[in-house]
């Protein structure tokens, strides 16, 4: 019979097994693949402040996972395991400006198992979402850029060595990632998809073409939207629009593409001016909420859509042919309510510019008082519910926040995104509905850099242009298409000493009049001429966001509302509201006794501990 210590060690082992088996590849209600061949898995799972990541790579050496400011090596946050002749490691890291790794003091991460096969190494680990270490990245609901490496060889007595082209980057919401919802495949589909398109070889090329919804006998709902990006071209691929179109369109409109806003565009592509679903670069598919879907067979459902499809070629790609676009999966069986979409923030103009050399500029865009209170008022006076955000800006973009007014009260942000990241945009999920009431009114806040640029960045539709927009799925659906806002120009001009233009206006961007040093310059060049500061810029931008505005509001196809086109003063901000803050939680703290005690029992050097259980 075997002593007692020994049987209860047995004990105690047979329940960490049941325990690493039973957890292992369940209980984590988020996951993902990082790396382009299906190498690096990983999985997680949250609470209010704790985060536990199990990561799955194919090596039997060391793991490195990090979180970084920008999607580089420099001032990262990183821990990097393995597991050696049975025992799993696990060391908290941090990169300098240098890039150079060195050992974090403050040992944050802490390990919960570790496993290893004959091809694939397992880590799971834990920490708190802020951890009071300068060192550490806070993980918050706003993007977080994962990075991530592996090794063939595991950590040695002089640190990990060089993982070579075995590493890479991955824009994620770790706090908000929404929620994969499994589509029956008895599910019916369709497809809107572009075929064997010429992408042009320029920077950016927006690419449009008409197509018919698939024609149904009775109302049914479209309940999830996935995008068909054709592989290889994922950063190819920047962003798909849908519009809905004229009903009464040609059907011979349907028969071929052509550049979007070219001189030569087919005259029916102006018919489509309503913004149906909207996708962007990194983002999957959208799942509509049980009791919501995008209604077709209607009167006043979309017979034909035109899909924008936005090609990001700053590397002058030559001959390349794209088949990209989407897939919608619709249902007979209804939902309760009809979603819609109101595109919010600064209507895309020169008008909206931003100087060079800045830190940081500030736009604002404004869907109106004024604007909700006559839409809403008339069509849906008990209000709308607001259910996803989609956010979005250009390169230039860092923050985004669509921030919601109730009279004099600022209520929570609609959505937020501290550490805006261009190539990755999606439709965020409200955690919790919110209620849009006539007579709100909402700003999207846009937070640019242009530190690095020595010209004035243009609202318009490049990627090297710049945009600041909400796009706000709602229901019930009324008949608001856009609710967006523009500062008047006359001030901006005056900023730089404009004092007359020419009129009648005859060409667009207008000509400058006087004073001389601007005479016969077109304002775009008179802007660019101006001799910019940082300071300058500063006071450029508090004026900026004084100025009164010119308001968009308008419905479906070419209608607008009464208020659309008038000027308005922006309101009056007595107070300011951010999203709740977290607390940081110091690595003293306790872990779970239990998870801790599994991960002391795995150190060889502390056998002797277990043993005398």
């Amino acid at each position: 019979m075997l002593p007692a210590k020994y049987s209860r060690l047995i004990v105690f082992f047979t329940t960490f097994w049941f325990y690493a088996t039973l957890t292992h590849g369940s209980g984590f209600s988020h996951s993902t693949i990082l790396d382009p061949h299906g190498k690096y898995h990983l999985k997680w799972r949250f609470d209010r402040r704790t985060i536990t990541f199990e990561i799955e790579v194919e090596t039997r050496g060391y793991i490195g996972f990090g979180l970084s400011p920008n999607g580089a090596m420099a001032s990262s946050d990183i821990v990097i395991g393995g597991v050696t002749d049975g025992t799993p490691y696990l060391q908290d890291y941090f990169a300098d400006a240098n890039r150079k790794v060195h050992r974090d003091v403050q040992q944050n991460y802490r390990l919960q198992y570790g496993m290893e096969n004959s091809t694939h190494t397992i880590l799971a680990f834990s920490r708190h979402l802020l951890t009071c270490d300068t060192s550490d990245k806070d993980i918050t609901e706003s993007t977080v850029r994962v990075i991530w490496a592996y090794h063939s060889e595991d950590v040695g007595p002089s640190g990990p060595m060089y993982h070579g082209v075995n590493r890479g980057r991955k824009s994620m919401r770790l706090l908000d990632p929404g929620s994969k919802v499994n589509i029956s495949s008895e599910i019916d589909f369709f497809n809107l998809q572009n075929i064997n398109v010429p992408v042009p070889f320029k920077d950016t090329t927006y690419w449009c073409q008409i197509f018919k919804i698939q024609e149904v006998q009775k109302k049914h709902h479209i309940i999830r939207i996935d995008p068909l990006i054709q592989r290889g071209h994922e950063n190819l691929v920047h962003h798909i629009l849908l519009y809905q179109c004229d009903s009464s369109l040609n059907e011979s409109e349907l028969e071929a593409g052509h550049e979007c806003y070219h001189p030569n565009m087919p005259d029916s592509f102006l018919t489509c001016e309503t913004i149906v679903f909207a996708w962007a670069i990194g983002g999957e598919g959208f799942t509509y909420p049980p009791h919501v879907g995008l209604s077709i067979g209607t009167s006043i459902d979309p017979v034909y859509v035109l899909m924008e499809v936005h090609y990001d070629n700053p590397a002058f790609q030559q001959g390349v042919v794209d088949s990209s676009g989407l897939r919608l999966f619709y249902t007979p069986e209804l939902r309760q309510y009809d979603a819609g979409v109101i595109e919010t923030g600064v209507w895309v103009s020169l008008y909206h510019m931003l100087p060079p050399g800045m830190q940081e500029f500030v736009s604002e865009g404004h869907c109106t008082r004024e604007c909700l209170q006559e839409s809403l008022g008339q069509e849906m006076p008990s209000g709308v519910r607001v259910f996803a955000v989609l956010m979005h800006a250009h390169l230039a973009g860092r923050a985004i926040r669509t921030r919601h007014f109730r009279g004099q009260e600022e209520l929570q942000p609609l959505s937020h995104d501290e550490e805006f990241d261009f190539n990755f945009q999606e439709f965020q999920l409200l955690k919790d509905e919110r209620l849009l009431l006539p007579g709100d009114n909402l700003i999207t806040e846009c937070k640019y850099t242009t530190k690095d640029r020595q010209n004035m960045t243009w609202g318009g539709l490049t990627t090297r242009d710049e945009m600041c927009l909400s796009y706000l799925l709602y229901y019930p659906r009324v008949s608001l298409a856009r609710c967006e806002s523009l500062p008047e120009i006359t001030g901006q001009l005056k900023f730089i000493g404009v004092k007359e233009i020419q009129m009648p206006v005859t060409t667009w961007p207008f000509m400058i009049k006087s004073p001389k040093k601007y005479s016969n310059l077109s304002f775009t060049e008179a802007m660019d001429k101006y001799r910019w500061s940082k300071n300058r810029g500063k006071s450029f931008n508090e004026m900026v966001l004084q100025l009164p505005m010119n308001v968009r509001c308008s419905k479906w196809g070419q209608d607008e509302w009464s208020i659309q086109g008038t000027i308005v003063s922006p309101p009056e901000v007595k107070s300011e509201v951010k999203p709740p803050s977290m607390v940081c939680r110091s690595a003293s703290e306790p872990h779970s006794g239990v998870v801790l005690l599994f991960t002391m029992c795995l150190t060889y050097s502390i056998v002797q501990t277990c043993l005398s259980l």
